[in-house]
């Protein structure tokens, strides 16, 4: 991960998620969950089928699991849980005006939120999204800051800039296995993908810029991946996607 490599550039490794042949549409789902959370597995367990069946395609579909904290105390503490994905599922909540915070919440394309379990209502969000053009595609590329491997650097390139935009940025792992000891869900072992490490949201006021994202150590890079997304401030509304899998990046 030295050097910069821009998302899809290496047919062989990753297929370019970034556009669709559906309708040249991108499909974000924001998984909105907890370790502590009883009724929060089979949404996992549909994340991590979106992701694995988009994948299998080559369907612009990037899915990420944001981990709240609200219910850290009833017995588990999330170890990827973090008061700023709790305020922004607050500010979903707010702009739907439905006054209701909950898990799991799915959220698409920042604009369609329903209980996060539901498989019908997911698959016709996701279809929905696809067949409706990116006003503001997107790519990116990585580098890893010479520091140890503690940070890394995402560079970022929008085109047909929308106004009052922000470019979100979040590196997701795979793969992770937690036991859970306490709680809801005790004695339980869960597996999560796409498991939001590190989430960082500018203002889109260029058409390119960097955002600098933590690197957790003991993130599995070969796990990992890079998704970036553009939002309109005012509606939420997701106009563009891309994403990078740092083992790609690495090549």
């Amino acid at each position: 991960m030295t050097n910069p490599s821009p998302a899809g550039s290496d047919p062989a490794r990753q297929p370019d998620r970034s556009s669709s042949e559906v309708g040249g549409g991108v499909a974000v789902v924001e998984l909105f969950t907890s370790q502590g959370c009883n009724s929060c597995p089979p949404a996992e367990e549909l994340l991590t089928e979106i992701d694995h069946d988009s994948r299998t395609r080559g369907e612009p579909v990037f899915t990420l699991g944001f981990h709240v904290d609200y219910w850290d105390d009833l017995g588990w503490p999330d170890q990827f849980a973090d008061a700023a994905y709790t305020a922004r599922q607050e500010a979903y909540v707010r702009g739907f005006g439905s006054g209701r915070l909950y898990t799991p919440q799915m959220i698409v394309n920042g604009t369609v939120e329903f209980v996060g379990s539901d498989p019908g209502r997911a698959a016709s969000a996701i279809a929905s999204a696809l067949m409706s053009p990116a006003a503001a595609p997107l790519t990116l590329s990585v580098a890893e800051v010479a520091d140890g491997g503690q940070r890394m650097m995402v560079g970022y390139r929008a085109q047909r800039l929308p106004q009052h935009a922000v470019v979100n940025v979040a590196l997701v792992q795979r793969g992770l296995h937690s036991e859970i000891a306490r709680g809801e869900k005790a004695g339980r072992t869960l597996r999560q993908d796409n498991v939001v490490r590190a989430f960082a949201s500018v203002p889109l006021d260029a058409e390119q810029g960097q955002v600098e994202l933590a690197t957790p150590p003991d993130l599995d890079p070969g796990q990992s991946t890079v998704i970036g997304y553009v939002q309109r401030e005012g509606d939420r509304a997701v106009v563009g996607a891309t994403a990078v899998d740092l083992s790609a990046a690495a090549g």
